[in-house]
């Protein structure tokens, strides 16, 4: 997030932070979605106001969970490519992931569940094998324990989370990538039809790997206009 927070650095004062058991935050067991919302509660507090707010990807959706939760200190909230899939076959997809994802971490096999989660999203085989012998590869097999806790946030991937669509009562963007999936486009659709107060906009030619320079001003027009 750090190029992205750069961007609108220079229209806002940008807050982020390192989701639980990431970076320099610790990761206090049982884990609950409940507390990475309150984490979040504690940011905006150190604001001293209310905030617009964004998420991308599994983290789009625990910003729409916030807010619901805390809908009274955001101003306006805008999602990336909250990944859902649609069909029988994607819910079967999510209920295998998630069954193979829980025993490999029960059994500690950090690098099989990295690498469990690299093919669910699309990367190949032989990128992943590339990427093994990549000086990054220890940090993310450090991090698989928190490959989890976003598929906790995600829940069934085959099944958006319209109920909680719903209930968000302030203005919301939802954006895609004009190269993304088919899939992402449809998640798109269904969420933003679904919120009370829900807008829509595709980035020509960006892919679920957004580029900061021209994410930042879509999200700058609609948080306070051009």
């Amino acid at each position: 997030m750090g190029p992205l927070a750069s961007q609108l650095s220079r229209w806002f004062t940008v807050y982020t932070y390192d989701r639980r058991g990431r970076g320099e935050s610790g990761d206090t067991q049982p884990y609950a979605i409940e507390r990475e919302i309150e984490d979040i509660k504690a940011i905006i507090e150190k604001t001293g106001s209310s905030v617009f707010m964004y998420g991308i990807s599994s983290g789009a959706v625990l910003a729409l969970k916030t807010a619901v939760a805390l809908g009274h200190n955001i101003q306006k909230l805008a999602l990336y490519e909250p990944p859902f899939t649609f069909g029988d076959d994607a819910r079967k997809e999510s209920e295998a992931y998630t069954n193979s994802l829980n025993e490999l971490l029960s059994a500690d096999r950090r690098v099989d569940a990295v690498e469990l989660f690299m093919k669910k999203v699309g990367v190949p085989s032989e990128a992943i094998a590339g990427m093994r012998q990549s000086p990054m590869w220890s940090t993310s097999e450090a991090l698989a324990p928190t490959l989890a806790y976003d598929n906790a946030i995600m829940g069934d991937s085959s099944v958006p989370p319209v109920a909680d669509a719903e209930a968000v009562k302030i203005p919301t963007l939802v954006l895609d990538g004009g190269n993304s999936p088919a899939f992402m486009h449809e998640a798109a659709d269904t969420l933003t039809k679904a919120l009370p107060l829900g807008s829509r906009s595709t980035l020509e030619g960006q892919t679920h790997d957004v580029d900061p320079e021209v994410l930042a001003p879509s999200l700058k027009s609609f948080f306070i206009g051009d």
